[in-house]
């Protein structure tokens, strides 16, 4: 049973709108926040973990992509605005790691063709896997255009060295309503993956991008 009513949450999700919307206005768009804060748990004893969870709505739809793609996937990527890069560009990179860092920290995510997924380690080595960028695979079957905005619906949950996570899910143009609810979904599947599941959470913060941190829980 969640120990975070709907009414807290929804209090919380006006404040945080009226701040962004009325007070303080920006010229982006601003994504909105879970901030995590783990307690009863020793990150070096006991089980890490992970999990990714695909929400209704899109919350970061400027979220930067890019598509390791082979020649069908390249002009699928082209025709969607979105960028891309064939074997021979991946090959110039030259396993360099300051240029493969500077790439991962150019895009927010990749997506690879399946045909190129099990040869990206042996390009660029094991630097997207180490910084959480690992790609995720797309057939020629699939609409390629969906898979981004699939993507960019992902959020995941993954607990490292320290007892702190965020993840993003949502954003100050969504409706109230549909906030409300993502956060919800989000934080119900946090503690789906926690050995001591309420007993493990010590603190849960929402926050817009420039805005103050609310506190949930």
């Amino acid at each position: 049973m969640s120990k975070v009513s709907k009414q807290t949450v929804r209090e919380s999700v006006d404040t945080l709108l009226k701040y962004s919307r009325e007070t303080k206005k920006r010229n982006f768009l601003e994504t909105v926040e879970l901030q995590v804060g783990l307690k009863n748990y020793d990150p070096q004893r006991d089980r890490r973990f992970s999990g990714t969870f695909k929400l209704p709505n899109v919350p970061r739809p400027n979220m930067t992509i890019c598509i390791f793609g082979d020649a069908f996937d390249c002009d699928r990527a082209k025709g969607l605005g979105v960028d891309a890069m064939s074997v021979d560009d991946l090959k110039k990179l030259n396993k360099n790691k300051k240029l493969i860092k500077k790439l991962a920290k150019k895009y927010n995510a990749f997506i690879a063709s399946n045909s190129l997924i099990k040869k990206v380690p042996r390009l660029l080595g094991p630097q997207l896997s180490k910084l959480g960028k690992f790609p995720t695979p797309v057939s020629h079957q699939e609409d390629l255009g969906q898979k981004v905005s699939d993507v960019r619906s992902t959020i995941k949950f993954q607990l490292k060295k320290v007892l702190c996570m965020n993840v993003c899910v949502g954003n100050v143009d969504m409706e109230e309503d549909v906030l409300v609810a993502q956060i919800l979904l989000a934080i119900n599947f946090l503690v789906s993956l926690l050995k001591k599941k309420w007993q493990n959470v010590g603190s849960l913060v929402i926050k817009s991008s420039m805005g103050h941190p609310l506190r949930l829980y």
